[in-house]
């Protein structure tokens, strides 16, 4: 049987969406991987009406071979590969200059440095897709530091060894294609075109205002019925 295409990004979110109808309705919020993981973060929120933003991860490179990773950085987490034989003056070094780089990212993009408070909310963690996992690994114990009542991933493509793995580190994995052979994220799409950084920012601006007129024509109309009695 051969692979099953995904049109694109926003298709991405879109089918994930319907696997995640049983959170509508409650305390989630949407936190996506950039930059490609906040167009299906944005399609899935749009489709739900949950708040959209973003987390930040980065990988450690090998200082001889920097594709290679020796451990990931998210926030205030760092997961670290035991078995790497890197100087440890190299790993603090990188530590604090990954960590000072998201910061930079976070506030770029969002305008703020810091994550919203995400205490006691279900987080809904999205991206792409997985590759290694690695990244997405420190995002998720970066959020258990956060007191989220449930983490929650979904992702479009996950290599089938990894499947395990993630679903023993969260409270829900939502994923449409698990393939045992796995050349890379954007073999399973059609259109996998480079996301920017102004596209990342404009979905999150839009779901901010739709939300916010949402929440203001809500209250508007409160008043109204208040007023005819």
């Amino acid at each position: 049987m051969g692979k099953t295409f995904i049109a694109d990004r926003r298709e991405a979110g879109l089918l994930l969406a319907e696997k995640l109808v049983k959170y509508k309705n409650k305390n989630v919020m949407v936190l996506a991987i950039p930059r490609g993981g906040v167009v299906t973060g944005a399609a899935l929120a749009q489709c739900l009406n949950f708040p959209l933003d973003i987390v930040l991860s980065k990988k450690i490179p090998h200082p001889l071979n920097p594709e290679f990773a020796i451990g990931s950085v998210a926030s205030d987490v760092v997961l670290l590969d035991p078995a790497n034989e890197v100087p440890k003056n190299y790993i603090e070094k990188e530590i604090e200059r990954i960590k000072e780089e998201l910061i930079k990212k976070h506030k770029f993009l969002t305008g703020r440095e810091n994550y919203p408070n995400l205490k006691n909310k279900t987080v809904i963690l999205t991206d792409d897709g997985i590759a290694t996992g690695n990244t997405l690994l420190a995002a998720i114990e970066m959020l258990r530091n956060k007191e989220v009542a449930k983490i929650v991933v979904a992702v479009p493509i996950v290599p089938f060894d990894r499947v395990k793995k993630i679903t023993d580190k969260v409270d829900d994995f939502i994923y449409l294609q698990a393939p045992g052979y796995f050349p890379g994220v954007g073999a399973f799409y059609r259109n996998f075109d480079q996301v920017t950084d102004d596209e990342v920012k404009h979905l999150l601006d839009e779901n901010r205002h739709k939300l916010l007129e949402e929440s203001e024509s809500k209250e508007s109309s409160i008043l109204n019925n208040f007023y005819l009695f």
